[in-house]
């Protein structure tokens, strides 16, 4: 198993459309890329923590590459909009890239060099080091519950 972990705006949206991807194993919302490791909805919206909505995908190597993922997460956002997708706006909805590894920052760099050749060099995605992923527990326990 490998993981990602992706930012491409509400979280809700992008979890269920990885979670239908073959290879995928189990998805996950949460916060990454801010200030501390804890953190709850309320302060991330307040915009002083840094935090993004993201994705953490567990998935299977053999099933899907980290490629193929990142090129699905190009294809279901806009990475050309700053800090916002669609009606949502704020730092916390920003596009970022969050590698556990080298691998995975050159193949995130990479592909950030193929879209910004098809999209005229727009791209506003960023590439970080995964740092202080927490999950959103609050919210995801209310979404289980609903399914």
């Amino acid at each position: 198993m490998e993981i990602a972990v992706l930012a491409l705006g509400c979280f809700w949206g992008p979890e269920i459309k990885f979670s239908k991807i073959e290879g995928v194993i189990k998805t996950e919302v949460g916060y990454c890329g801010g200030n501390s490791a804890v953190t709850n909805y309320k302060d991330v919206c307040s915009g002083t923590t840094n935090h993004a909505e993201v994705v953490k995908l567990d998935f299977d190597p053999k099933i899907i590459s980290y490629e193929k993922v990142i090129e699905y997460f190009f294809e279901i956002h806009d990475p050309t909009t700053l800090n916002s997708q669609g009606p949502d706006f704020g730092t916390q909805y920003r596009s970022e890239i969050f590698y556990l590894n080298d691998k995975q920052k050159e193949i995130a760099e990479n592909m950030i060099k193929k879209e910004n050749i098809k999209l005229s060099g727009k791209v506003v995605t960023k590439i970080s080091l995964l740092k202080n992923y927490c999950p959103a527990e609050e919210y995801h326990q209310r979404y289980l519950e609903k399914r």
